[in-house]
């Protein structure tokens, strides 16, 4: 490979549901999974967050002090379409949208970050085949509206995360337990996914990818019953969506779907999005699921996760590996190999307790970046990078208790300050050439 590439993308991320608040926009699935006791480790909600929605211009001010050249950001369907259809309200992201290019930042939106509008969940959510019609329907009146200023387009975060939890165990919104019956709930969000491309292409939207969670998976034990369970494990949560999207079938075993629908699925992209964060130890079934997570598997599922030893943990509990990063982009070159479009990389980042003195977050960058300059040398065509997150935020079930911004955010007050992660990343930025990976001088990151 060529290691010369010209504007390599550095980036932050956030979503919707977890800085903006509620003011403004209809009930979501989560805000309703949020009001059942219990269900937020520290019984708060996402009604204020941080306040990004009236502090949007002070937070774009952090990202051009930053120097970043992306923001990912997602739009909330029910601030945009209450309903789940019908007029759109784009006001918020119309002022949004101007002020990042103004501020010189390129605005990558995500259409779909887990935010169902409740009454679509109410409808069924994504067990319903037409929630992917609707979905398509509400990308095309965001793109009318932004696509003559956003160059860069995202159509769903994390299809895995919303099938297996929040339908499949119901530790996320939903709350759903149909275990293996949530299958379908895959099918109709990758379905989503291209009717939303499709709708995008013809609105005069380009650019378009999506983020997808992708992780290694390691086998705990000797036994075949290890190697079984660690191989459905991993097609579960890595293979069930990416061959669909890039090979247009599914894994042997998990065919689904009406005719034309892989067709669909497997429109070309432009780019493919990955979020990393750590691999998964898995082996046969009988392992509760350890402090990685944090979640209670069933009895009676066909695989455990085991505890991963002998690494740092994150304030989250995950262990910190930084190589999984590497092993994970050359095992999708090497499965997909010209079918995989270049990768950036859509989510990276880590929790931690610190407030402004985060030295662990430092380390757990500059090893990442690392990492991720080894597997660009050994051909792995990456375009770009973007840390999760800018802000602190509202961190699902976690409630306030876990902090992944690199800027500190006061849930009383909504004070942001920057984080000295923030001044590393900065600091990074501005000494990476556009050549990155190639020489680079000498300053903090890979050298």
């Amino acid at each position: 490979m060529n290691n010369a590439r010209v504007n390599f993308l550095w980036g932050v991320a956030a979503s919707a549901f977890q800085i903006e608040g509620a003011a403004g926009r209809g009930p979501s699935g989560w805000d309703a999974f949020a009001a059942q006791p219990g269900r937020i480790k520290d019984g708060t909600d996402a009604s204020v967050a941080t306040g990004h929605v009236d502090r949007y211009r002070e937070d774009v001010a952090l990202m051009k002090e930053l120097g970043v050249g992306a923001y990912r950001f997602s739009i909330s369907w029910p601030r945009v379409q209450p309903s789940g259809t019908g007029p759109a309200n784009l006001d918020f992201y119309d002022r949004l949208v101007d002020e990042l290019c103004a501020a010189g930042i390129a605005p990558a939106p995500t259409l779909y970050h887990w935010d169902t509008p409740l009454p679509l969940e109410e409808a069924g959510g994504w067990t319903n085949r037409d929630t992917a019609y609707k979905l398509a329907d509400y990308a095309s009146a965001v793109a009318e509206r932004l696509a003559d200023r956003v160059p860069m387009w995202i159509t769903i975060n994390e299809p895995a995360e919303v099938t297996l939890l929040g339908y499949g165990l119901g530790q996320h919104a939903p709350g759903r337990n149909l275990l293996f019956d949530a299958l379908p709930v895959a099918h109709h969000q990758l379905l989503g996914h291209g009717l939303a491309v499709q709708a995008l292409r013809a609105a005069g939207a380009d650019n378009i990818g999506l983020a997808a969670s992708h992780s290694p998976v390691w086998t705990a034990g000797d036994t075949d019953q290890d190697r079984q369970s660690a191989g459905l494990y991993d097609t579960l949560m890595n293979w069930l969506f990416a061959d669909p999207i890039l090979l247009g079938r599914y894994p042997e075993g998990f065919e689904q779907g009406a005719d034309g629908d892989l067709e669909i699925i497997s429109a070309p992209l432009d780019w493919y999005g990955v979020n990393y964060y750590s691999p998964t130890l898995v082996g046969a079934p009988g392992a509760a699921l350890d402090s990685y997570s944090g979640f209670d598997l069933p009895p009676d599922l066909p695989f455990g996760i085991h505890d991963l030893q002998g690494y740092p943990r994150t304030g989250f509990g995950w262990p910190v590996v930084p190589d999984g990063l590497r092993e994970i982009l050359t095992t999708l070159r090497d499965r997909y190999g010209d079918r995989l479009p270049p990768v950036h990389i859509t989510e990276n980042g880590c929790s931690y307790p610190d407030e402004v003195a985060d030295t662990r977050r430092i380390d757990y960058l500059d090893g990442h970046l690392r990492a991720l300059a080894q597997a660009m040398a050994e051909g792995v065509d990456v375009r770009g990078y973007f840390v999760w997150s800018i802000l602190d935020n509202f961190e699902w079930i976690e409630g306030y208790t876990q902090r992944f911004g690199l800027v500190h955010v006061d849930f009383d007050t909504l004070r942001r300050t920057p984080k000295d992660s923030y001044r590393w990343y900065q600091e990074f930025i501005s000494r990476a050439p556009d050549s990155w990976p190639g020489t680079h001088r000498a300053g903090p990151g890979p050298a």
